[in-house]
C-alpha cells in the first residue's frame, strides 16, 4: 500500500531557514533517501536532524513499481520505503543490504502484529530486511454533503453509474487491485485463483466509467475532494485527516459489505548505497522512535509501527483516529501481504491495459 504522501507538505520554519543560510547543505556523505513525496517531513525523524544538522538527501517515488523500475536501472540511494506487498520482490531481485538488527534500538518493540507477519521483516533463514514504520487502511472516503451512507453499503458503489465521474482511485496496482479483489470477495490474494483473478479484473473495468482522476499522492485527491470535484475516493487514511483539518465534510466508511484494505510499510537498505552506514542506521532509529508515534496518528492519521510508542499515545487520539481497538482496526480486512511475483506482474500488466481502455 502502501503506501502514502502528501506533496507539499510544508517544511518546519526552522528547516526553512536553515536551507535559506546554506546549514542544511549536502555532505559528501550524506544519506539518500528513496520515498514516497511528504515523507521527507522533519517531524518524522527529529533525532537525526539534532545529531548532524543537516537533513538527509530525498528522492522520490509515486508508486512502488516505479521505484523498482528506477532502481533496477541503476539509480541509487541508500534507504528506500517500499510496503509489505513488495519487499519480497526487492529482496529477490537483489536490491537490498539485510539489516543489522543490533544497530536498530527498536527492532523488538514492532507491533506484534506486525512482527508476526510471515514474510515481512525477515526472510525464511531469519535473515533481517524490513524495519516497518507506518500502517493504515486504503478505504472508501466520502464527502458527507453529497453522498448518502446508504449510497455506499458496498463497494461496488465504486462502479455504481450514479457516480460517473464523481470517483477517484488511486493510480496504484496494490490498491487498484485490493479495492477489485475485495468487491469479488476476496480476502487473501496470495491464494487468488485465475477465475478470482478475472473477475476482479473485470470489476476494475468498470470502475473507470466514474473515474474523474486517477491519483497519484495524497495532496492530488484531497484537493479534488475539497474543490468538490470527487464525491467518492479509495484513499489512505491520510486523505480524511488532511480533510477534517481543513474543515471539509468528509468522513470513511469502513463498515462495507466487503471490508477495505489494509497495509504496512517500512525502510529497508538498498544495495550499492554510497552514503555513510552509521547514519543509514541513525536514520532508521530516528523514524522508529517511539517520540514520533503520536505525530503519526494524529497529522497523519497512521499508526506506528512501535508498540511502545502506540502504547503512549493519548487514549482520545487513538479512538478518533480508529486504533483504540487493533484487533477490531484489522478486522473484515484485505492484508496486502507479499503476494507470488507472478500475480503481482499479470496485476500490473492488466492495471495498465485497464487504463488505457483495453
Amino acid at each position: 500500500m502502501t503506501a502514502k504522501t502528501f506533496i507539499g507538505r510544508t517544511l518546519s520554519a526552522a528547516l526553512f531557514a536553515s536551507l535559506l543560510s546554506g546549514t542544511a547543505a549536502h555532505a559528501a556523505d550524506n544519506i539518500t533517501v528513496f520515498d514516497w513525496s511528504g515523507y521527507e517531513d522533519p517531524a518524522f525523524h527529529p533525532a537525526y536532524t539534532e545529531k548532524y544538522g543537516t537533513e538527509p538527501d530525498f528522492a522520490f517515488f509515486g508508486d512502488e513499481e516505479e521505484a523498482f523500475q528506477k532502481l533496477r536501472s541503476g539509480f541509487k540511494a541508500d534507504l528506500a520505503h517500499p510496503c509489505s506487498q513488495s519487499v519480497a520482490k526487492w529482496r529477490d531481485a537483489g536490491m537490498l543490504e539485510p539489516l543489522d538488527t543490533a544497530k536498530l534500538k527498536a527492532w523488538k518493540d514492532i507491533l506484534p502484529g506486525i512482527a508476526g507477519m510471515k514474510g515481512l521483516m525477515t526472510s525464511d533463514d531469519g535473515t533481517a530486511w524490513l524495519l516497518p514504520f507506518e500502517w493504515g487502511n486504503t478505504v472508501l472516503t466520502y464527502r458527507t454533503d453529497t453522498v448518502k451512507p446508504e449510497e455506499i453499503t458496498s463497494l461496488k458503489a465504486f462502479a455504481d453509474p450514479k457516480f460517473k465521474d464523481r470517483v477517484s482511485i488511486g493510480d496504484n496496482v496494490d490498491d487498484a487491485y485490493a479495492l477489485a479483489s475485495l468487491a469479488v470477495g476476496v480476502k487473501d490474494w496470495t491464494t487468488m485463483t485465475d477465475d478470482q483473478f478475472k473477475a476482479a479484473s473485470d470489476f476494475l473495468r468498470d470502475v473507470p466509467k466514474n473515474v474523474r482522476l486517477y491519483w497519484t499522492d495524497n495532496t492530488e485527491v484531497s484537493q479534488a475532494m475539497a474543490s468538490g470535484e470527487v464525491d467518492l475516493a479509495w484513499a489512505w487514511n491520510e486523505t480524511v485527516t488532511t480533510l477534517q483539518a481543513d474543515g471539509v465534510p468528509a468522513a470513511v466508511k469502513k463498515d462495507t459489505a466487503e471490508g477495505l484494505s489494509t497495509w504496512v510499510c517500512g525502510y529497508v537498505r538498498l544495495k550499492g548505497g554510497e552514503g555513510d552506514v552509521e547514519k543509514q542506521y541513525d536514520y532508521l532509529n530516528a523514524i522508529s522512535d517511539p517520540a514520533i508515534s503520536a505525530y503519526m496518528v494524529e497529522s497523519w492519521g497512521y499508526g506506528h509501527a512501535n508498540a511502545k510508542g502506540m502504547a503512549a499515545v493519548d487514549p482520545k487520539i487513538l479512538a478518533d483516529k480508529g486504533y483504540a481497538d487493533v484487533d477490531k482496526f484489522l478486522g473484515n480486512t484485505l492484508f496486502q501481504s507479499p503476494m507470488p511475483i507472478e500475480l503481482r506482474q499479470k496485476m500490473i500488466a492488466e492495471f495498465e491495459k485497464i487504463k488505457a481502455g483495453y
